[in-house]
């Protein structure tokens, strides 16, 4: 049976190193994105080396769109085995000074449209005794100098947003476990090379990260995993 995974927040980086290597390993591929170029290239790329790949355009922190999109991908590609939680959003920057409108979208994307998501691809997922991959961040962790490096970097929203999330997997991994579906989440705490966040320094290698999605989705052993 052809299994297929949603790689949701396609970019440079890790989604595209994820997708690469699930798709070595016989999924079907849906990229989905903002921007119809990348997500077509990166599509593109893949068909290339053989893999079966289909590019969307979706604004993911859009909860209503998001369940559109997951039931357009099923019937382009087939029932959806694997969700990658992969966007984040960067605004309310500041939490002092940005309207609480920011926050709120802050969010929406990394949780309100990804349990909307799991909402909508749980029929399948159960079928499939699938799986919930998300990418979390080192901003997440309760330590005093990562809060400190939040501030200075001006990515407050995203430090709480990731934080919460955090949370999430976890009560998603409980939740959906008596259904024989996995949920768990890589954190890294290094910048990856390729990324958005790489501005010529990215020390982590993104096939390390893809691999350590690809370990949790097959063990199922550990909720959470951190990769440096």
């Amino acid at each position: 049976m052809t299994k297929t995974i949603v790689i949701a927040g396609y970019g440079p980086g890790i989604s595209r190193a994820v997708a690469q290597k699930f798709g070595s390993e016989g999924f079907s591929v849906a990229l989905v994105g903002r921007t119809a170029a990348r997500v077509e290239e990166g599509a593109r790329e893949l068909r290339d080396r053989g893999i079966k790949a289909q590019g969307f355009v979706c604004d993911l922190s859009d909860a209503a769109a998001t369940r559109t999109l997951l039931g357009e991908v099923s019937g382009a590609l087939g029932a959806i085995a694997v969700l990658h939680w992969n966007a984040y959003s960067a605004s309310a920057r500041d939490l002092l000074v940005a309207p609480v409108e920011e926050l709120s979208a802050a969010f929406n994307l990394p949780l309100v449209s990804l349990v909307a998501a799991v909402q909508q691809a749980l029929p399948e997922l159960k079928q499939a005794g699938g799986a919930v991959l998300v990418t979390g961040g080192g901003l997440s962790a309760y330590d005093a100098e990562i809060d400190k490096r939040a501030v200075q970097w001006n990515v407050m929203g995203l430090s709480v947003a990731k934080a919460a999330q955090h949370k999430l997997v976890g009560l998603l991994h409980q939740k959906l476990a008596p259904d024989g579906v996995y949920a768990g989440e890589v954190t890294v705490h290094s910048v990856v090379k390729g990324s958005a966040f790489d501005q010529g320094h990215g020390t982590l290698e993104a096939s390390v990260v893809a691999n350590a999605f690809w370990d949790l989705y097959t063990q199922r052993s550990a909720t959470y995993v951190t990769v440096s």
